[in-house]
C-alpha cells in the first residue's frame, strides 16, 4: 500500500511538472521562430493580445469593485441591501458568460442606448447634445461590462466568505476602541480578508483571462478572433490554433505561478 502524500510532502515536491512544461514551450518556441508560417501566426495573433489583456485587466478590476460592494451589501444590516445583494448574486451565478455577453451586447446596450436618448431627448432637442446611437456603444465596452457582471457575482462571494472569516473578537476590540464602520473595514476586516480571498481570486483572474476569448463571439478582435479570421482565410487551422493554444498556456501559467509565490511570500509575512 502507498503511503498517503502529507501537506508538508507536497510543499516540498520539486517542481518536475515545470521543468518538463519548460522544456516543451522552449521546443515551441524554437519552431515558432525558425518556421516563417509560424512566425507569419505569431505575428498576427500578437495584434489581439493586447486586446486580452485589456479586456481581461479592466474587466477583473470591475468586477473585483462591484464584487466588494456586493459583499458589503449581503453583510449589511439593511434586510433590503440583503436581499438585493443575494438576488443580484443567485440570478447572474445561475446565466452562463456567452448567453451574458449576447444577452449584454444586443439586448442591455440596446436598451440602455434607447434609454439615454429618452432621458436626454430635451437636449437633443435643444441641440445641446447628440443622440446616442448603437455605433457608438463599441462591442469591446459591451463584452467589458458582461465580463465584470458575470464575474461579479462571483468574487462578491468570495469576499462574502473573507470577510465572515475575520475573528469577531478583532471587530469588537475595534468598535471598543472608537473605530468606525469605514475604519474597521479598511484597517481590521480587509487586510486580514486578503489572506483568504487571494488563492480563490487569483483562481478568477486567471479563469477570466481564458473566458475573455468568449468575446470573440462578438468580433472583438482578441487572440482568439485574430486566430479565427486568420484560420479561415489561410486553411491552417491546426498551426493557428495551436499557437492560439500556446500562447493563453503562456499567459495562464506565467499568472498562476506568478499568484503561488505571491501567496508563499504573503503567508510569510503573516506567519
Amino acid at each position: 500500500m502507498s503511503t498517503p502524500v502529507t501537506k508538508g510532502s507536497q510543499s516540498t515536491d520539486f517542481p518536475w511538472w515545470l521543468i518538463f512544461l519548460g522544456l516543451v514551450f522552449t521546443f515551441v518556441t524554437f519552431v515558432i521562430v525558425t518556421n516563417d508560417l509560424y512566425s507569419q501566426i505569431i505575428n498576427v495573433l500578437g495584434k489581439g493580445v493586447w486586446i486580452t489583456i485589456f479586456v481581461t485587466l479592466f474587466g477583473f478590476a470591475s468586477a473585483s469593485a462591484v464584487g466588494l460592494g456586493l459583499a458589503v451589501m449581503s453583510l449589511s444590516g439593511s434586510l433590503i441591501m440583503r436581499q438585493v445583494a443575494r438576488f443580484y448574486i443567485e440570478v447572474i451565478r445561475g446565466i452562463p458568460i456567452l448567453v451574458l455577453l449576447f444577452y449584454i451586447a444586443f439586448v442591455g446596450a440596446p436598451g440602455f442606448v434607447w434609454f439615454w436618448n429618452f432621458i436626454t431627448s430635451p437636449l437633443v432637442d435643444a441641440g445641446i447634445v447628440e443622440p446616442m446611437r448603437m455605433r457608438d456603444f463599441s462591442l469591446l465596452w459591451r463584452s467589458i461590462i458582461a465580463l465584470t457582471i458575470g464575474y461579479s457575482a462571483f468574487i462578491a462571494e468570495v469576499f462574502r466568505a473573507g470577510i465572515q472569516a475575520v475573528d469577531v473578537g478583532q471587530i469588537e476590540a475595534a468598535k471598543a476602541m472608537g473605530l468606525g464602520r469605514i475604519l474597521r473595514f479598511r484597517l481590521i476586516i480587509l487586510p486580514q480578508a486578503i489572506r483568504t480571498i487571494l488563492p480563490p481570486l487569483g483562481n478568477d483572474f486567471v479563469a477570466m483571462v481564458k473566458d475573455s476569448s468568449l468575446v470573440s463571439v462578438l468580433g472583438v478582435a482578441d487572440i482568439t478572433q485574430m486566430g479565427k479570421v486568420y484560420a479561415a482565410g489561410s486553411f491552417r487551422f491546426f498551426e493557428t490554433y495551436s499557437i492560439v493554444a500556446y500562447i493563453y498556456l503562456i499567459m495562464t501559467i506565467t499568472l498562476s505561478i506568478g499568484l503561488r509565490g505571491l501567496e508563499k511570500r504573503m503567508r510569510s509575512k503573516w506567519s
